[in-house]
């Protein structure tokens, strides 16, 4: 007989992240901490009511997917223009402290251990895990607070794309030094060819502007970029290992100076935080695990943790302080970089197919990605509003 629990899982996680995200609202915090603790308090750590099925993490994908398409249409493309180069020097920056920071943490805490060069890629694999930056949560933040647009705004989002650019490049050359198979030339091929590909994709968008725009008030012209949208994200993560929700912020991006972007977002934004987005905040939480830690472990993870949140703060608030930033603004778009999400655990996942990852390590890996994930926006909007609370 065919299961219908799927049904249930759904109907009770609509239900409490919607609670617990009304509740989190009163006491001056982001829904979206409210939602993330709702996975937290349903999954297999505490309630072990729902665990995370194969139906849940595709609906999540969809859910972050839309999330990021929908951040693409908020941006301000002249903003974005302006940071363009404060963006690079953000991303890099962001990228190489947490990189050396996350390979010190490992090689000097489990110093007695490392001998051997695999043990050493090992401690420099977790550095390359911290370089991650998972941006889905602090778009939704933003957006809750009126800040998408603007200058901290853009820099965070520009930068999490570089970054997402530059630790594909960071993650090969470190994995190719474990496995000789992958090829650092082919990645950087893959990835241009990428560039290219987007670059000629949104001059064509731009260029039929108008044709495209003749479509105002037609239900079908929202179901083809819907559909161009996951087609986007699709090739991005099978043809060229670029994050999935990377294709669709740059869809997203295309279509921000197109008149018909306000009737796209209206008619995505019902179902996307009615069931998929909700469903996306609830499955980081389900992933908190935490069975077989020893006090060993958990020590690390909070060394990690400490480690994982400065170095994306130091890193990234550096690199918009070195572009003209103001101190306050340079904090922000450190902050707002902090959270790592789905993209860290994919990066373990890799490190863990050729032997760069334990499965000891695992557990602090994930407590770093749900802390970061909670912490951000609890923190992000503490500083984004002065001591009056006005934004």
């Amino acid at each position: 007989m065919e299961s219908y629990v799927f049904l249930l899982s759904i109907a009770i996680i609509l239900l409490a992240t919607k609670v617990l995200g009304d509740a989190t609202n009163k006491v001056n915090m982001t829904q979206v901490v409210g939602a993330l603790l709702a996975g937290v308090l349903l999954g297999p750590s505490c309630l072990g009511l729902i665990t995370e099925t194969d139906f849940i993490a595709k609906t999540a994908e969809i859910g972050v997917i839309l999330l990021m398409f929908m951040a693409g249409l908020d941006t301000d493309v002249t903003e974005m223009k302006k940071n363009i180069k404060a963006c690079m020097v953000i991303a890099s920056i962001g990228v190489l402290v947490p990189l050396l920071g996350g390979t010190a943490c490992y090689y000097f805490y489990f110093y007695d251990t490392m001998t051997g060069y695999d043990n050493i890629l090992k401690a420099v694999f977790i550095g390359v895990i911290l370089t991650a930056t998972s941006v889905s949560i602090t778009v939704e933040a933003l957006r809750e607070m009126g800040r998408l647009e603007g200058k901290v705004g853009s820099a965070i989002l520009g930068a999490a794309v570089i970054d997402d650019i530059i630790g594909i490049i960071v993650l090969t050359v470190v994995i190719s030094m474990k496995d000789s198979t992958v090829s650092i030339g082919s990645i950087l091929i893959k990835i241009a060819v990428y560039m290219v590909m987007m670059m000629t994709l949104g001059y064509l968008l731009n260029r039929f502007q108008d044709l495209i725009d003749r479509n105002l008030g037609k239900r079908r012209i929202t179901t083809y970029i819907v559909a161009a949208c996951f087609i986007i994200a699709f090739v991005s993560e099978t043809f060229f290992g670029i994050a999935d929700i990377t294709g669709a912020y740059l869809l997203g991006l295309f279509f921000s100076q197109h008149e018909i972007k306000r009737e796209i977002a209206r008619k995505i934004t019902v179902p996307s935080y009615l069931i998929f987005s909700p469903v996306f905040f609830a499955s980081v939480g389900l992933k908190v695990e935490l069975s077989g830690m020893t006090g060993s472990l958990i020590l690390f993870s909070v060394l990690l943790l400490i480690v994982a949140a400065l170095t994306k703060i130091i890193g990234c608030g550096i690199g918009a302080k070195l572009c003209g930033f103001t101190s306050r603004e340079s904090l922000q778009v450190g902050v707002g970089m902090v959270s790592r999400g789905e993209v860290a655990l994919i990066v373990a996942q890799k490190g863990y197919a050729v032997g760069l990852v334990d499965a000891s390590m695992f557990p602090p890996i994930v407590i770093v990605v749900i802390a970061t994930t909670v912490i951000t926006p609890i923190v992000l909007r503490q500083i984004m509003c002065d001591n009056k609370g006005r934004k």
